[in-house]
């Protein structure tokens, strides 16, 4: 069992950054892949970054690609998103999952409470 607590989110200004953290206690995280999603008001869940369990590997949707980064530190049982130029598009919920693999993220067993991102225009 892991349990994950995701945090970090804020309301920010268009262009800002902000640093989402998602912290892992029960196992430790360098056994799981670790991802992050977001929802927005309205819409589906959809996949933001992912990330192999020795953090070599990582993964990005279209629209994260060059804005966002996906890290893991798995001596401190934590997961991270470093998000910079921040869109209005960006506003949603943003939660972590973990899986023994980065495809299994989409059906993860374990998923932070989600911590939400505001981004003003």
């Amino acid at each position: 069992q892991v349990q994950l607590v995701d945090s970090g989110g804020d309301y920010v200004q268009a262009g800002g950054s902000l640093r989402l953290s998602c912290r892992a206690s029960g196992r430790t995280f360098s056994n799981y892949a670790a991802g992050w999603f977001r929802q927005a008001p309205g819409k589906e869940r959809i996949f933001v970054a992912a990330i192999d369990l020795s953090g070599d590997s990582t993964y990005y949707a279209d629209f994260a690609k060059g804005r966002f980064t996906i890290s893991k530190d798995n001596a401190k049982n934590t997961a991270f998103l470093q998000m910079n130029s921040l869109k209005p598009d960006d506003t949603a919920v943003y939660y972590c999952a973990a899986a023994e693999t980065v495809p299994d993220l989409t059906v993860a067993d374990y998923w932070g409470q989600g911590t939400q991102v505001t981004v003003s225009s």
